[in-house]
């Protein structure tokens, strides 16, 4: 009966959210969690256990949410589906203040709680029984001397535990009236980079992660009875480094018999939000977004966590200046993420030793008002170009330099739902003026700068149209790339014009 019940529940979740539109506007990358053996290949340790959300709603109204689960993703799953349905059945409508949205948020967090522990509540009781029965006769009695009926029981308490066991972190953002929104519970990170006219992105990180070195987070445990100085040293609660969760049976029920907790006057670990917002987007172009704890930690293992924010932002921008779709935008910067990763693993430098595994990671990427990269432009067909900070770490030195990179974007396409329509330019049709992209490193010493770039007037580049050029009788394609200005300053520069002509040329 109490698996019937379970199964009914879970398929109601399920079946109110069926018919809910994607959202077209974003974009969402995975990877499963991965051990290093010392060889570098790498294992999945257990299956994927976050999850994500990205629905379109009535009234302009848009909800995104990412989900970090551990062990397993009964939590991620349930609260995907019922959060969804505390939200975009008519919950919210244009007419909410920005008081009303976060009060509506608020309820729906702790009807999504309230909600996954009546799912286990039968599993929870038999599992308090079972565990009565079995420990006053057999505590401490190793397995294989017990009788088989108490084999059994505690067979079933395994069971047990794997069902009811498992919580959840969560990311949420809600657009409404064009306002920005966010609710977080635990250690999800939630990006908002706004762009200038001339390519600059603005980063800013909403909200701080939920975890033990929070010091709004440890006060609030403090006043609870807590030692936030041993909880700090710790590190971890339960296993996990968050201070909110969603789920987690035995940091809500049975936290009093946990050492680090057992002091507390109240329940510590809460799925209380907080929520940030309404943000107006009105005139924003950018992007939002929402990551899981494991992708984080992986991009962080890596390179530490001082630029972590901005180097997350240049990738996303970088490969919306070359990828046409979102979701392959996302997926490109986690496999990037993965890889630095793993390289920083296989290297053998100092940062080796903390990137032996990471976690599942998830990347959901919303645009506002930022276009994709058109594919058929090129710089010199009307492209954009725009310049990009990316953080650079020389291996030699111990300083940070900024890297601005000049990334080409498509300049007169629109976004119209989601989609990115064509340029107005006709195809192979060169924009008088074009210069090609450059590179600057400037170091943040200020003490050095250097730049290299192609000549000012482009001249080293002969324009092509958009068609495949054809080869020759020879099967060689004539070069669009002029290298005379190279070999005319290599050969001043070694005195030998001659020589210049017999060795380097194009022949």
């Amino acid at each position: 009966m109490a698996a019937q019940r379970r199964n009914l529940m879970q398929s109601q979740h399920q079946s109110w959210t069926d018919d809910l539109p994607l959202c077209q506007m974003c974009g969402v990358g995975t990877a499963p969690n991965c051990v290093y053996g010392p060889d570098g290949k790498g294992t999945q340790s257990h299956p994927n256990e976050d999850g994500h959300l990205r629905f379109r709603g009535d009234d302009g109204c848009f909800l995104y949410g990412v989900f970090n689960g551990y062990d397993g993703s009964r939590v991620a799953n349930f609260a995907s589906q019922c959060l969804t349905a505390e939200l975009l059945l008519g919950q919210l409508n244009s007419g909410h203040t920005d008081n009303d949205v976060r009060r509506i948020l608020t309820q729906a967090f702790d009807v999504v709680e309230k909600s996954y522990f009546e799912t286990i509540d039968d599993a929870l009781a038999e599992k308090a029984n079972l565990s009565n029965y079995l420990l006053p006769h057999n505590e401490n009695v190793p397995f294989h001397q017990l009788s088989p009926q108490s084999q059994k029981v505690m067979e079933r308490l395994k069971e047990l535990e794997q069902e009811v066991s498992g919580g959840a972190t969560v990311a949420v953002a809600l657009i409404l009236n064009n306002k920005l929104y966010i609710a977080n519970v635990g250690t999800n990170r939630v990006l908002l980079c706004k762009s200038s006219s001339d390519g600059q992105n603005q980063v800013l990180q909403i909200g701080r992660p939920h975890s033990t070195d929070n010091e709004d987070e440890l006060q609030r445990l403090a006043a609870l009875g807590l030692d936030s100085a041993r909880i700090r040293q710790a590190g971890q609660i339960a296993g996990q480094s968050s201070t909110r969760r969603l789920g987690d049976y035995r940091v809500k029920f049975n936290y009093n018999e946990i050492d680090l907790l057992s002091a507390a006057k109240s329940k510590p670990v809460v799925a209380e939000p907080e929520i940030h917002g309404g943000q107006s987007l009105e005139g924003v172009t950018g992007f939002l977004l929402l990551m899981s704890e494991g992708l984080i930690n992986a991009l962080e293992s890596a390179h530490g966590p001082e630029q972590a924010n901005q180097e997350i932002v240049a990738m996303v921008a970088a490969e919306l200046a070359q990828q046409t779709s979102l979701e392959a935008v996302a997926q490109s910067v986690v496999d990037r993420v993965k890889r630095l990763h793993h390289d920083v693993f296989v290297s053998g430098r100092q940062r080796a030793t903390y990137c032996s595994r990471h976690e599942d990671m998830t990347l959901l990427i919303r645009t506002l008002n930022y276009p994709l990269a058109d594919a058929a432009l090129t710089p010199t067909q009307g492209g954009r170009v725009c310049p990009v900070s990316v953080p650079y770490l020389n291996s030699q030195s111990t300083s940070k330099t900024s890297v601005t990179l000049s990334l080409v974007m498509p300049s007169q396409s629109t976004l119209t739902n989601g989609t990115n329509t064509a340029s107005t330019l006709e195809e192979g049709t060169p924009t008088p003026g074009s210069q090609s992209p450059t590179a600057t490193l400037q170091s943040t010493n200020t003490q050095t700068q250097s730049s290299s770039s192609s000549s000012g007037d482009g001249s080293l580049f002969r324009q092509r149209g958009s068609q495949a050029a054809q080869p020759d009788e020879t099967g060689r394609v004539p070069p669009y790339v002029d290298f005379s200005q190279f070999y005319r300053l290599w050969g001043s520069d070694h005195g030998d014009g001659q020589s210049m002509q017999g060795g380097l040329g194009p022949q």
